[in-house]
């Protein structure tokens, strides 16, 4: 069982930036592909970015691709989401999940463990 705990969440301004982090227990966490979703009121939950286990293959989401960077320290079980240059479309609740397998994938029911949520809101 993985527990799974976000952070760094709160209100900026557009064109600013969060870092979302996502702490992970658990020995294995290592070997999970760890990603990030995010669902906006009345909206279906969206990928956002994903990670291998090492770190050396990630995938994003075509909305966010140049301003969030996904990435992994395993020493600290912990999972990072820096979001730059954010705009008020990035206002949604922020979700950590991990993957049991090691391959990338974007789809959420892929996904076996998930974190509560961190809210982002983007102002204009």
């Amino acid at each position: 069982q993985v527990q799974l705990v976000e952070s760094g969440g709160g209100l900026v301004q557009a064109g600013g930036s969060l870092r979302l982090s996502c702490a992970a227990s658990g020995r294995t966490f290592s070997s999970y592909t760890m990603g990030w979703f995010r669902q906006a009121p009345g909206k279906e939950r969206e990928f956002v970015a994903a990670i291998s286990w090492s770190g050396g293959n990630t995938r994003y989401a075509d909305s966010v691709k140049g301003r969030f960077t996904i990435s992994r320290d395993n020493a600290k079980n912990t999972v990072y989401l820096q979001m730059n240059s954010l705009k008020p479309e990035d206002t949604a609740v922020y979700y950590c999940a991990a993957h049991e397998r090691r391959v990338v994938v974007s789809t959420p029911r892929r996904y076996d463990y998930w974190g509560e949520g961190a809210q982002v809101a983007v102002s204009s």
